[in-house]
């Protein structure tokens, strides 16, 4: 486990998964066809408990001002601060390994109850697993 600060918060857009975990991928091809793979921007995944189940939204990093708006989709904002990570390396070879890291990380003390797991996709193989810390 390691621990990464972000110094700035994130804006991102989103395409909300219809379900949890069934319709993740297709939230995933949602937001790659509006926004192409580059290595400019960021993409995630977040989830968190909403309504009684688990809300999953695809995101990418918004790199001008109202391009969300452009492309029709809500925003939000991953908040700057402290976070506990894992990181899965080759991730489509083992997709239950984002689950089992998320396990980990929420069961340590410490973590802001009101935010996301975080999956930062560093690239087409690599994935940062993060819970940020309260504080």
């Amino acid at each position: 486990m390691e621990t990464l600060t972000l110094d700035n918060n994130i804006k991102v857009f989103y395409v909300a998964a219809t379900s949890f975990p069934d319709g993740v991928m297709e939230a995933h091809k949602k937001i790659h066809a509006l926004v192409p793979f580059s290595t400019d921007r960021k993409y995630f995944g977040l989830s968190r408990p909403e309504n009684g189940v688990i809300g999953y939204k695809a995101a990418a990093e918004e790199m001008t001002e109202g391009e969300a708006e452009k492309l029709h989709c809500d925003t939000l904002g991953i908040k700057k601060g402290k976070y506990i990570c894992i990181t899965i390396k080759d991730f489509m070879k083992d997709i239950p390994a984002i689950g089992a890291a998320f396990k980990i990380l929420l069961a340590e003390p410490g973590i802001d109850p009101q935010g996301y797991c975080v999956e930062w996709y560093l690239n087409d193989k690599d994935v940062k697993c993060m819970v940020r810390l309260s504080g």
